[in-house]
């Protein structure tokens, strides 16, 4: 199951995606997000299919390695159904002493369904085809209008691709912590929620340990090697729009007009 998480994850290959400037690629997963939760009914949702297909296509990830990503998060993805099949007021269609399923609630756990999916689809594709270097530029050169105010766009950049930078690396001593103690015979999976919250104790307290030295051995090597943050700091690779990227940003711009059309107008 850890093994599963894509989040994080860059996926190394030459695509257009991959190409693209990241802080296109960041500003576009901005507005994908805000046009998913634009969207309420289900004719909008095939114009987001069409732009994720279109992104997956041009990206030359495996659709089966960016749909491994649900499984963590199957179970979140059933109790938002059930949830809004059973809580939702309406026109009633099957009745179970209290219990009632209603038209409404079947449409809103679709609706709700579908946007969780697409929005951990989405954005997992941002961590994908951008490499954590890439990712640390981008989202500096996003916040640096920011700086004026006072915002330390480097610093913030700087702890943010750390963060996602190290979730697989979490995930994978997580996975070796879990495999040692199950072979000194730790049971994760048998018993009550209370007795496998117990049992995690095993496994919390190393991966904690381990996190904070692999943070102290991290800031003792930028420390080593003289970082001082983003001053005067220079860069190999320079940010630059092309031509690639100002047909993307049509193409984005032209996506979430049609969801603003369908939701308000349509």
């Amino acid at each position: 199951m850890l093994r599963d998480i894509t989040l994080g994850q860059y996926y190394p290959i030459n695509s257009i995606i991959h190409n693209l400037d990241p802080r296109f690629k960041i500003l576009s997963s901005f507005a994908y997000i805000i046009a998913l939760f634009i969207v309420k009914n289900i004719q909008a949702y095939f114009i987001v299919i069409g732009f994720l297909g279109l992104t997956i296509y041009l990206s030359k990830v495996p659709l089966k390695y960016i749909l491994r990503g649900l499984k963590p998060i199957f179970l979140i993805i059933i109790l938002t159904l059930a949830v809004n099949i059973f809580m939702t007021p309406g026109e009633v269609l099957y009745r179970i002493g209290p219990v009632k399923i209603t038209r409404e609630g079947i449409e809103m756990a679709v609706l709700m369904g579908l946007r969780l999916i697409f929005l951990i689809i989405g954005t997992s594709l941002l961590t994908l085809t951008t490499s954590p270097i890439e990712l640390t530029d981008g989202i500096e050169r996003v916040l640096s209008p920011f700086k004026k105010i006072g915002v330390p766009a480097h610093e913030l950049a700087m702890m943010m691709t750390i963060a996602l930078r190290f979730i697989p690396t979490l995930l994978e001593e997580t996975d070796k912590i879990m495999k040692a103690q199950m072979a000194r015979g730790a049971d994760f999976e048998s018993g009550n929620i209370v007795k496998r919250a117990k049992s995690l104790i095993p496994l919390l307290v190393p991966l904690f340990i381990g996190a904070f030295r692999r943070a102290d051995d991290l800031a003792m090597a930028m420390e080593a090697r003289c970082y001082r943050g983003g001053e005067n700091r220079t860069r190999m690779k320079q940010l630059k729009f092309e031509a690639r990227d100002y047909i993307a940003t049509i193409i984005t711009i032209f996506f979430v007009i049609s969801i603003v059309v369908m939701r308000y107008i349509l």
